[in-house]
């Protein structure tokens, strides 16, 4: 049977579910299997029944790395310490893998790094068609208008998110420093709380809402003397992050090892 075996890591959350529905739904692409972690609620369901897609005959397992061997990619949408396992895991098993997760430390990114060295790796904060442009208007954009014009990034998600600012509010930052020729954890600045001066020449600033059902909203101001721009991507559907990781899963088998991003995956 020709064509792409997916497998997807953490099956049993909202993203798995959706990652499922739409391997099925598109043409050339087979479901190898899902995992979650052990003990999780979903152990044991059959992956179709998960989806809200009908019977298909698989089970979710706890064995992620039963699922990397079955599949040609795997695409995990997991934690950020079950996700550099499963970097681990797939460079071990020679197994292309996408990576959704976001919210990893410096160590993690690293691991993450580690793994692409050895097998192909598509890491991406956000994996919609949308941002991904918006991150090439951003530095468009910032590299135009130079250090004059202060930077804000506000984002707002919904209430059970865990990490902020966003993966990708963080994306958009580096995007802008990157465009500016400066690093960017020199200029971050991620929360203002009392007294804090005025704001420093050249700093990228982070305000992180949450509530809701938000799906997700990322705001880039660019703020000079007498005028504002500002570029917005609101996410209204889930969808399209399951639709993106899919494409970058199957644009993965037989690249060379790697790290790659959405802009390589869409052509941008």
């Amino acid at each position: 049977m020709a064509g792409t075996r997916i497998g997807v890591i953490g099956c049993g959350g909202r993203m798995g579910r959706m990652l499922i529905a739409d391997i099925i739904a598109t043409e050339g692409c087979y479901l190898a299997g899902g995992a979650v972690r052990p003990g999780n609620s979903s152990l044991g369901q059959d992956l179709g029944e998960l989806a809200g897609i009908g019977r298909l005959g698989l089970a979710a397992t706890g064995d992620a790395r039963q699922v990397l061997r079955d599949s040609d990619v795997a695409i995990d949408f997991t934690t950020p310490e079950a996700t550099v396992a499963h970097a681990a895991l797939a460079a071990e098993l020679g197994r292309p893998i996408v990576i959704g997760t976001t919210g990893l430390s410096g160590q993690q990114e690293a691991a993450i790094r580690a793994a692409a060295e050895r097998v192909p790796v598509v890491w991406a904060a956000n994996t919609s068609l949308g941002i991904n442009l918006l991150f090439g208007l951003v530095e468009q954009v910032a590299a135009r208008l130079g250090p004059d014009w202060d930077i804000e990034i506000v984002e707002m998600h919904h209430r059970g998110k865990v990490d902020a600012p966003s993966g990708t509010a963080l994306a958009l930052g580096r995007a802008a420093a990157a465009a500016r020729g400066v690093a960017f954890e020199e200029v971050a600045q991620r929360g203002r709380d009392g007294i804090t001066g005025p704001r420093k020449a050249g700093a990228i600033g982070f305000a992180a809402l949450r509530g809701g059902d938000n799906i997700g909203e990322h705001h880039v101001i660019f703020a000079g003397l007498g005028e504002r721009l500002e570029l917005v991507h609101r996410a209204t559907n889930r969808a399209i992050y399951a639709k993106g990781a899919v494409r970058a899963a199957r644009w993965l088998v037989d690249r060379p090892p790697g790290l790659y991003g959405m802009k390589e995956v869409l052509g941008l």
